[in-house]
């Protein structure tokens, strides 16, 4: 029987601080079973005749989290020659046979596409080439990492139908929620203090408010039903907080 790699270096667009989701779910799972490696994207915050670095920030027994930091005002070029140095330094001396690559964004093959590990996984979260910004080259690398990889999960069952003839080995794998944790609000618990004076029905929704959010639904259903109240937790990301419906009974409550 084939030995299973111990290690997981996982490419990610997304901050693990950021909101708390799907990969920091399956990662902090991975973690008692495999040394879990959750590579960012740069970050350019280093003075521009300064030196970059990678800072590794040790969250549990087995993970860590690492970002690259990059000089301010260096070009596309010059990032990716300094996170492919990075990339070596990190794996230098390490045996790629025992890694797994898991990929969260098709972009981060810019900088890894070198290497041959003995297992390529790429969880395709969402369909990124519609997110607002994207980039142009994201297409063109998101089949060059479908020929790559071992495995294909998608974020849910249209994704996988949109996807399921580019890949041998793929499957629908939806999030979910975590029931437990969740669950904890049907005690009897005091209410939060940015929502004791909420009084009614409440409507709530926990996550990222960006341009898949169909705000035009919540305010007419905020406009419809004014007994009605809608709570939504989460940042307000890539859209203009100014276009979001101000109804009454519609809280913005951060994240």
């Amino acid at each position: 029987m084939k030995r299973v790699p111990e290690n997981l270096l996982v490419f990610s667009h997304l901050r693990w601080d950021f909101v708390f989701q799907r990969p920091q779910h399956l990662l902090t799972r991975f973690s008692t079973e495999f040394n879990v490696y959750f590579l960012e994207e740069p970050i350019h915050d280093v003075e521009e005749s300064g030196e970059s670095y990678l800072s590794v920030s040790k969250r549990s027994d087995k993970l860590w989290v690492l970002v690259p930091h990059l000089p301010q005002g260096i070009d596309k070029k010059e990032s990716l020659k300094i996170q492919k140095e990075t990339l070596k330094t990190f794996l230098k001396n390490k045996s790629l046979s025992d890694f797994i690559f898991w990929y969260y964004t098709p972009m981060a093959l810019e900088f890894s596409g070198d290497y041959n590990p003995d297992i390529t996984i790429y969880d395709c979260m969402d369909e990124l080439s519609a997110f607002k910004f994207a980039p142009t080259e994201l297409i063109h690398l998101e089949k060059e990492l479908l020929t790559r990889a071992d495995v294909v999960f998608t974020g849910g069952h249209s994704l996988y139908e949109a996807k399921k003839h580019q890949h041998q080995n793929i499957h629908p794998f939806p999030s979910s929620i975590d029931k437990a944790h969740f669950g904890k609000a049907r005690k009897q618990l005091e209410a939060p203090a940015d929502q004791k004076d909420i009084q009614g029905t409440k409507f709530g929704f926990y996550g990222v408010i960006d341009e898949r959010f169909d705000y035009e639904l919540i305010g007419q259903a905020a406009t419809l039903r004014p007994d009605w109240q809608f709570i939504l937790i989460g940042p307000i990301v890539k859209i203009d907080p100014a276009i979001l419906p101000q109804n009454k009974n519609i809280h913005y409550l951060g994240g």
